[in-house]
């Protein structure tokens, strides 16, 4: 045992607590780095920060990277978006699975070694974070019933493209009636033979207050979803008859049926593609 890290403290952790694998919570990131950066930065995102800063911690046990290149972040929408100005903003992607019941537990570490590591100079600050934030599960839906990845598989499954859509409600209220709608209705029709396999709906927690200052507070704790649109095929073979028109579904849905008042405002659909882990492909097309 080496005094130093507490090894025999593991061994009494390892006998506590939840260890099953549903994606209980995520921690969602969207990054901007800066101009003249970019090549900088992914390599930094993928030679150190993705496995010192995200896989090596307790219990946040998958994870992947995406990117929007410059087409990608043409095809979003809405112009004014509350997630993103302009809404181009925000050309990589981290999504990353924490296992239920383990949130306080991880969000302990997690906090600790981003102190650690910035006193280190092994955080890149020639970046924007555009949208991060963790978020508990609320619903998964599946296109193919029980057949298929389950969504404890879906950052690991070689998903050939991915689609973030934000809602913002009015009220916790309306949220509530939102998520409802989404998994019993919306969502089950609109994957009823598409390209997408499964979404994922979370909404997000508050950032502790002794986050990194770099990272703003996360906004519409109480009023936003958060949904993941796993696709077999490029986002951009599927875009159009698929995608365009979500912010319109979802104005004019209702618990009724009618097409009255709406449960919610789109402020964010971003496609991405998955990076190729080592390398810097796609770097070049950001811009």
């Amino acid at each position: 045992m080496s005094e130093d890290t507490r090894s025999e403290t593991y061994a009494e952790l390892a006998a506590v607590g939840p260890y099953g694998v549903r994606p209980g919570h995520a921690l969602i990131t969207m990054v901007e780095p800066h101009p003249g950066h970019e090549y900088a930065y992914n390599r930094w995102y993928e030679d150190d920060h993705y496995y010192a800063g995200a896989m090596a911690m307790p219990w946040m046990y998958s994870g992947r990277r995406w990117v929007a290149t410059r087409d990608l972040q043409l095809l979003r929408y809405p112009e004014k978006s509350a997630i993103a100005q302009p809404v181009t903003a925000g050309c990589y992607l981290s999504t990353y699975w924490i296992t239920a019941g383990r949130y306080a537990d991880h969000m302990r570490w997690t906090v600790a070694i981003n102190k650690r590591l910035n006193r280190d100079a092994r955080v890149y600050q020639d970046r924007t974070h555009v949208f991060t934030a963790f978020q508990d599960h609320e619903a998964t839906v599946y296109r193919d019933g029980a057949a298929g990845p389950r969504d404890f598989h879906a950052l690991d499954h070689p998903y050939a493209g991915l689609v973030v859509e934000v809602i913002d409600a009015d009220s916790p209220e309306q949220r509530a009636e939102l998520l409802e709608w989404l998994r019993t209705r919306h969502l089950p029709k609109r994957l009823a033979g598409s390209p997408a396999a499964m979404v994922t709906v979370f909404r997000p927690t508050p950032l502790p207050l002794d986050r990194m200052s770099y990272v703003k507070q996360v906004e519409g704790v109480d009023t936003r979803l958060t949904l993941l649109w796993f696709l077999e095929v490029d986002p951009r073979e599927c875009w159009e008859g698929h995608f365009t028109d979500l912010g319109t579904a979802v104005g004019a849905a209702s618990t009724s049926g009618s097409a009255a008042g709406g449960l919610g405002r789109v402020e964010l659909v971003a496609p991405f593609v998955p990076t190729v882990p080592g390398t810097d492909r796609h770097v070049a097309e950001l811009r």
